[in-house]
């Protein structure tokens, strides 16, 4: 169960710090309204992504084992991608902008909207973590439910944790950005090697391999 709650974690924290819409909202509501009346809208995937999940369980239930394999290899690529990108921001030394403080949803289920409106939790869902749930739901229902749960404790946690920040030190600072970055990166490439070597375990294409290298 180990290595189920290792990835749940690690995508928690790298969606939560990930720049993106709700980030961005968290940014501008503790501007213009304070942290304490922000803090609730860390408990907005909880809500929000209830619909996604069971869409991409549902669909990944009637599709054959080797298309969720080739969708968890397609994951991996993309947290590849993502630990790229944000390498490349770091080396830039960016630091992000502060949002746009207009107008700022005002309550938690509207908050849950402008993440239900994210792409991030319908890619992260169909392509890591519903893959990796199902796998952990057919070794036993409690790893399945252990999954979840520390995925949206660690969800909750870090983003509660940022509303604090922002509320307390103002802004994070520029060198406290690039730290949270390089770190995002480093999981992220961590998760998705993890996710392709997986997934070419699952289709026994390592395994091929190695026999290969053994008869040589």
């Amino acid at each position: 169960m180990l290595e189920y709650l290792t990835i749940a974690v690690g995508f928690a924290f790298t969606a939560a710090i990930q720049p993106g819409p709700l980030q961005a909202y968290l940014l501008s509501s503790v501007a213009r309204r304070g942290w304490v009346r922000t803090l609730p809208a860390s408990f907005a995937p909880i809500l929000s992504d209830s619909p996604i999940i069971l869409l991409s369980l549902f669909l990944l239930n009637h599709v054959p084992a080797t298309v969720v394999r080739f969708l968890q290899l397609a994951g991996g690529v993309l947290l590849l991608c993502l630990a790229g990108a944000s390498y490349g921001e770091w080396k830039r030394q960016a630091s992000a902008t502060q949002a746009d403080e207009g107008s700022v949803p005002s309550t938690l289920l509207q908050a849950a909207v402008v993440n239900i409106l994210n792409p991030s939790p319908y890619l992260g869902w169909t392509l890591v973590l519903g893959p990796t749930l199902l796998e952990a739901w057919n070794q036993s229902p409690g790893f399945g439910i252990a999954f979840v749960v520390a995925f949206y404790a660690t969800m909750v946690t870090v983003l509660a944790g940022t509303i604090v920040l922002l509320g307390t030190t103002r802004f994070l600072g520029p060198r406290a950005r690039r730290t949270l970055v390089l770190a995002s990166a480093i999981t992220m490439a961590v998760l998705g090697l993890y996710q392709l070597v997986s997934s070419l375990l699952g289709t026994g294409v390592v395994q091929h391999l190695a026999d290969a290298s053994e008869r040589c």
